[in-house]
């Protein structure tokens, strides 16, 4: 008896890829249709990320489309050119072929030939994924060290720096181009200026706030902040120095891959400051690190949750200390806007809240959601009747992107049509078709990403019981959490808390993955309405938000 197997085809192509190896879409999707056809496997969904990286799968929604559908068994095997195509990490590529197995779904690659449900065909998955993960990061480790010796050499590794423009300069007999620093006049007067209001005395959120009022913006148009004023007066760049690796891997531990030995040499481009100036710069910033003025008691609980209703910018910590006739202090905390924190009153103003109301007010509404069953479910029902209606957007940007995506074949034939009658060159086609499908693949992209939003925010209504559930188990942990774990437990269920007037006026839940995750393997202390009870009764909703 002759099985029909149900195949799903996954493709994908990082732009890197298609440009320098011509690994495009549309020859991965021919080879594995015509393998299909000849095998009599019929073909139930075609998966494509295109322009992705496969370094993860974030921002891979055809993957976690595929992941989702193979959970509904809507197919029997998953084919895709390479095993590269579905992760260049090992430990996804095992992790995803796992799942796939779990639901009884074959994985094979057509360029590496075997299955994955023997012994042997599991060992040959696991080398050829480390042989995948050794590829790209020997790429990566050459990359870095040609990186490094440039630096070394005093070359300029790209990037933008205030003060200075990149531009490509060649040099030795192989006409080698190799990128140097310009000097830009107008920034550079900004950089003295930020270096000489330091060594005046002046604070970093004192200048921030003087250049902003004086309509100067960074590199990247913004308005200057504390941090971006200390970024600078301890760049040395500026001095006439090449620094490189101050942090290692930072995609993976951000601040906490801080390089103690970086490269730091003398470069090839010409300083913006004097070396007096820059060592009194240093000198006054290194005594002003040794004692900070901060010192809040970490008891600011909603730090970052709060958005500032003037800038949208969240909300930090402040205080102010008044003395009393007979030298009492009080302390009283504020919420007020990171913006006008850290850039000035030419950005926002405070717009500050009594944390004390802030923190009193979250808590009661929280415990009133919770124990108030009236309450919730009404919340619930209203956002279950808007929930479709909010992605009437969304459906009407699909719309427009399938029509766009369909009139560039009408394009495509129309410039084929003037070639042929000799009114464009071979060139100008060939320069075109390329812009053509560039763009095609821009609007396919956009349309799986759409199409995943949709499928997760309009699939299924909200369960009452659930969020319930949830959110009882939130109680259970607060009553017993530190003040730090409060401020996690938080800032993981809490989306963003709106204020208006100096008032708070809703409180968004938010309701992903993360979060379910957590409350759905939480340890719990009896067997009554605990975590494990809830896993047991129905599987992770998927994203949404929830006001208060």
């Amino acid at each position: 008896m002759l099985i029909n197997y149900r195949i799903a085809i996954y493709a994908r192509v990082s732009t890197e890829e298609q440009a320098e190896f011509g690994y495009s879409i549309d020859a991965q999707l021919d080879t594995l249709r015509a393998y299909c056809n000849l095998h009599q496997k019929t073909i139930v969904g075609e998966y494509v990320d295109r322009g992705v990286s496969g370094k993860s799968i974030d921002g891979r929604y055809e993957l976690q489309k595929l992941l989702r559908d193979a959970k509904q068994g809507l197919f029997d095997e998953v084919l895709v050119w390479k095993i590269n195509r579905i992760s260049r990490r090992t430990i996804d590529l095992l992790k995803i072929v796992e799942e796939l197995g779990q639901q009884r779904i074959t994985f094979r690659s057509f360029s590496e030939n075997f299955e994955t449900e023997t012994a042997m065909g599991k060992f040959a998955l696991q080398m050829l994924g480390a042989v995948g993960e050794l590829e790209r990061n020997t790429i990566v480790d050459n990359v870095r060290m040609g990186m490094k010796q440039r630096a070394r050499s005093g070359q300029w590794n790209g990037g933008k720096v205030l003060g200075y423009r990149s531009s490509q300069v060649v040099r030795g007999q192989r006409h080698r181009k190799d990128s140097t620093l310009e000097i830009v006049p107008e920034e550079a007067d900004i950089v003295r200026k930020i270096f000489e209001l330091y060594a005046s005395g002046k604070g970093l959120k004192a200048i921030a706030n003087q250049i902003n009022h004086e309509g100067h913006k960074t590199k990247r148009g913004n308005a200057f902040s504390t941090d971006s004023i200390k970024q600078i007066i301890l760049n040395p760049v500026y001095v006439g120095k090449i620094r490189y690796l101050q942090h290692e891997h930072w995609n993976e531990r951000r601040r906490k891959g801080k390089n103690d030995t970086p490269i730091l040499v003398d470069g090839s481009h010409d300083s913006i400051i004097s070396d007096d100036l820059w060592e009194k710069v240093q000198l006054l910033q290194s005594s002003k690190a040794v004692t900070s003025s901060r010192n809040f008691d970490g008891k600011y609980t909603l730090t970052g949750l709060m958005k500032c209703p003037q800038c949208g910018a969240a909300m930090v910590a402040s205080r102010t200390v008044n003395t009393l006739k007979d030298g009492t202090k009080i302390i009283r905390r504020y919420y007020s806007c990171g913006n006008f924190k850290s850039k000035g009153s030419s950005v926002c103003r405070a717009n500050s809240v009594k944390a004390d109301y802030a923190e009193a007010f979250v808590y009661q509404r929280l415990k009133e959601v919770i124990n108030n069953d009236r309450i919730l479910k009404d919340i619930i029902s209203t956002m279950n009747q808007h929930k479709k209606g909010n992605t009437v957007p969304l459906q009407n940007e699909l719309h427009h992107i399938i029509q766009k995506a369909d009139s560039i074949e009408g394009k495509r034939q129309k410039y084929f049509g003037l070639f042929e009658e000799e009114l464009v060159d071979r060139e100008t086609l060939a320069n075109r078709l390329d812009e053509l499908k560039a763009e095609k693949e821009r609007l396919l992209a956009r349309k799986s990403e759409i199409e995943w939003e949709l499928s997760n925010d309009s699939s299924q209504l909200v369960d009452f019981e659930y969020v319930r559930a949830i959110l009882g188990q939130l109680e259970h942990l607060l009553f017993k959490a530190s003040t730090e774990q409060i401020k996690s437990l938080l800032h993981l269920v809490i989306k963003q808390i709106n204020v208006k007037n100096r008032k708070i006026e809703a409180i968004e839940l938010n309701f992903n993955e993360e979060m379910q995750k957590h409350f759905l393997c939480a340890p719990s202390d009896d067997e009554s309405e605990g975590a494990s009870s809830i896993s047991r009764q129905r599987p992770t909703l998927y994203r949404f938000t929830l006001v208060i």
